[in-house]
């Protein structure tokens, strides 16, 4: 079965940062549309960021110049770099994916993000 395993999440002071990663043992990896959404209690899971198997990239509005995604297909592995957090970027982060060769879409647990002074 395959499975997306986020790691990375924790607590830390506005201004500050953290480096999300998301690891599969799937086949193929680059064969896979990689993102991040997060959501807080009582509302939408909502887009952050995504990169295409050609390393396109796109972000949300709340996210350009302060969130970085990468990957690295050898190690199976995406990132979000997070810099210059807020407050309200409190939330569980979770690791999207999308097979393009099958067309499914796998999502990791979740890892917690909290910004507080």
């Amino acid at each position: 079965q395959v499975q997306f395993v986020e790691s990375g999440g924790g607590l830390v002071h506005p201004g500050g940062s953290l480096r999300l990663s998301c690891s599969t043992s799937a086949s193929a990896f680059n064969l896979y549309i990689m993102g991040w959404y997060r959501q807080v209690p009582g509302k939408q899971r909502e887009f952050v960021a995504r990169i295409n198997n050609d390393d396109n990239t796109n972000y949300a509005d709340s996210a350009k110049g302060r969130f970085t995604i990468s990957r690295d297909n050898a190690k199976r592995t995406v990132f979000l770099q997070m810099d210059d957090l807020k407050p309200e970027d409190t939330a569980v982060y979770y690791c999207y994916a999308r097979n393009t060769r099958v067309g499914f879409d796998y999502w990791g647990q979740g890892t917690q993000v909290t910004v507080s002074s």
